[in-house]
C-alpha cells in the first residue's frame, strides 16, 4: 500500500497522524436585546423611571426600552415639565387615560394597554411605585396568554393600612411581579412574609435617591427663593393624599396648626391643584400673606422644589417620597399621616409621623426647630446606584418567544 493512500485514510479519519480532529464548537446566536416596556403614569414615577430609562438605554445589546406614559397626570405642569428637567425622552407610547374614579381611569388603562402588549411583544412590563397605572399594567401583563413577565421596582412597601388605595395596589402588584426590586430590609421581610420566594427579591437601592443625588448640585443654581422674595428660615408643605385632602375634619386640623406654625416661621406650599380645590370646597381657603405666614404657590418642577427641600429649616408632607428625600437631605420632616410605608425614614432617617392632630404637629415641629437637623444613619444601597443593579439583574433574564 502506497504512503499516499494510507495518508488519504487518516485524513478522513481526522488527521495525517490519525488522531480525530475535533470539530470547533458552533457559536450560539446572539441573544436578541431585551424588550422592556417601562411605565410611568403620575408625577411621583418620573422620579423613578428616569434612572432606569437612562440605564437601559446605555446598554442597546442587552435592552430595547420604551417608555409608555399612561397619562395618569396629564397636567402640563404635572407631568411634562418632569419629562424635560429630568432628561427623560418622550414617551414612544402614551394612553393618554386622564383623570377619573380610580375604577374607571384603572379600567382606561387597562384596556389601552392590552392593545399595547399585543402590538410591542415585550419580554417584561417593568413597573415602578404604587399609583394605578403600576397596578393596572401589572394586572393585564398577569393575564396575558402567555403571561407577560413584570418587574416592580419599589416593591415590598407597607402602611398595613388598607383604606389607602395605594396599599391595594403595592399588595396585587407584588403578588403578580416576577421581580421584585426593594429599597430597605423591612421590605424584603414583609415580601416573604407572604410568601414571596426568595429568588425573586433583589434589595437594590432606591431609585428615587439615583434622581436625587444625580440633580441636587444642578438645583443649587435654581433662583427660586429670589424670584419668590424668600429667604431661609422657612417651612415647606406638600398635601395631596385622599386621607387628608378629601376628609373636611382632617384638613381643617392640619390648616389649623399651619395657622400656628405660620407666625412663627414662613411656611411655602406649593399646591396641588387638587388639594386646592378640595380647600375651596370645604371654606377652608387659607389666608395668606405676610401675617398668616401661609404662601401658597403654584406646583413646582422638580429642580425647583428641590431647591426649596434641602435649604428647609423644617418640611411637613404627606409624601412617601419626600419622606426619602428628606432622609438623604438631612432635613427635618414631619409625615402629616398615622402611619408610613418606610419605616427606615424613621428609624435611620430625619422623619416623624404626626398625623393630622393639630397639637401634634404644633407641638413636634417646634421641637424640631428647636434642635435643628437630627442625626440621621447611613441606608445600605442608596446610593445613586440602583437602577444600574436593577438592570444587571434583568440582563440574566431570557427572553421569551413574544407570541401570545
Amino acid at each position: 500500500m502506497s504512503s499516499t493512500s494510507s495518508s488519504r485514510r487518516a485524513a478522513r479519519r481526522g488527521g495525517a497522524d490519525g488522531r480525530a480532529t475535533r470539530r470547533p464548537p458552533a457559536s450560539a446566536p446572539p441573544r436578541r436585546p431585551l424588550r422592556l416596556l417601562l411605565i410611568a403614569g403620575a408625577r411621583p414615577n418620573f422620579m423613578k423611571v428616569a434612572p432606569l430609562l437612562r440605564e437601559f438605554r446605555r446598554r442597546p445589546a442587552l435592552f430595547d426600552a420604551r417608555l409608555v406614559h399612561t397619562g395618569q397626570h396629564y397636567d402640563e405642569l404635572m407631568s411634562d415639565i418632569f419629562f424635560d428637567e429630568l432628561e427623560i425622552p418622550k414617551p414612544e407610547i402614551h394612553l393618554g387615560a386622564g383623570s377619573a374614579s380610580h375604577a374607571v381611569q384603572t379600567a382606561r388603562i387597562m384596556e389601552a394597554f392590552e392593545k399595547v402588549l399585543l402590538e410591542e411583544r415585550p419580554d417584561w412590563v417593568v413597573v415602578v411605585g404604587d399609583v394605578n397605572s403600576t397596578l393596572a399594567c401589572s394586572v393585564v401583563a398577569a393575564k396575558m396568554s402567555p403571561p407577560v413577565r413584570v418587574a416592580h421596582v419599589e416593591a415590598g412597601l407597607r402602611s398595613r393600612d388598607r383604606t389607602m388605595p395605594e396599599e391595594i395596589n403595592r399588595i396585587v402588584t407584588d403578588a403578580l411581579s416576577d421581580l421584585l426590586f426593594t429599597t430597605s430590609p423591612d421590605a424584603d421581610r414583609n415580601l416573604r412574609a407572604e410568601g414571596a420566594p426568595a429568588r425573586r427579591i433583589h434589595r437594590v437601592g432606591n431609585v428615587m435617591i439615583d434622581t436625587l443625588r444625580r440633580f441636587v448640585e444642578r438645583s443649587d443654581r435654581s433662583d427660586i427663593l429670589a424670584r419668590l422674595g424668600v429667604a431661609p428660615p422657612y417651612a415647606l408643605l406638600t398635601l395631596h393624599r385622599p386621607s387628608n385632602v378629601d376628609d373636611r375634619q382632617a384638613l381643617g386640623r392640619i390648616f389649623a396648626a399651619l395657622a400656628t406654625i405660620g407666625k412663627e416661621i414662613p411656611v411655602l406650599f406649593p399646591a396641588h391643584p387638587r388639594t386646592v380645590k378640595m380647600l375651596r370646597e370645604f371654606g377652608l381657603a387659607p389666608a395668606e400673606g405676610v401675617r398668616s405666614g401661609l404662601r401658597v404657590l403654584e406646583p413646582l418642577g422638580y429642580i425647583e422644589f428641590l431647591h426649596l427641600e434641602k435649604r428647609a429649616a423644617l418640611v411637613l408632607s404627606d409624601s412617601g417620597g419626600v419622606q426619602e428625600e428628606t432622609t438623604i437631605l438631612g432635613v427635618p420632616c414631619l409625615t402629616l399621616r398615622d402611619n408610613t410605608e418606610r419605616p427606615i425614614t424613621l428609624t435611620h432617617g430625619t422623619n416623624r409621623l404626626v398625623g393630622s392632630d393639630t397639637h401634634a404637629i404644633v407641638r413636634e415641629a417646634r421641637r424640631m426647630l428647636a434642635a435643628g437637623p437630627r442625626r440621621r444613619r447611613p441606608i445600605p444601597l442608596w446610593d445613586g446606584k440602583a437602577a444600574a443593579r436593577i438592570a444587571a439583574v434583568l440582563a440574566n433574564q431570557g427572553t421569551t418567544s413574544g407570541a401570545f
